[in-house]
């Protein structure tokens, strides 16, 4: 047995191993590089001015959501826009508060009727 011609040829495996790991590594590198190019480009941008009307979503754990209740209750409407994407809104009350502007979205539609848009907590049963 060569232990020379051996230790020569395992040398030689290590360092193709070597280069397999490397070129793994590259692969996955160009992937991530794609795969981010990607998804920034179907990003949108959300941008707000003051007086623009926006929904807001609620986040809360429940157990027992109700079947048809929106998460994204509103209109509000945009009193300042803060720099790093706060904002602070002001509801129907005029009372204003203070939100990340991750947690928003733009309104598109017109004006809302309050009085018909409420939502009940319990069902409308018969005789009760």
């Amino acid at each position: 047995m060569d232990w020379n011609a051996a230790g020569k040829n395992r040398l030689l495996q290590l360092n193709e191993l070597e280069d397999f790991r490397n070129e793994a590594c590259e692969n996955a590198k160009i992937y991530k590089e794609r795969t981010k190019r990607w998804h920034d480009k179907n990003l949108s941008r959300k941008e707000f001015q003051p007086g623009q009307q926006v929904l807001l979503f609620i986040s809360r754990l429940k157990l027992f959501p109700g079947k048809l209740k929106s998460r994204w209750p509103g209109p509000y409407t945009v009193v300042t826009v803060f720099p790093y994407g706060s904002l602070e809104l002001k509801n129907r009350y005029k009372e204003t508060f203070k939100v990340n502007g991750q947690r928003v979205k733009p309104y598109l539609g017109g004006p809302i009727d309050q009085a018909k848009s409420i939502i009940r907590s319990k069902p409308l049963g018969r005789g009760v």
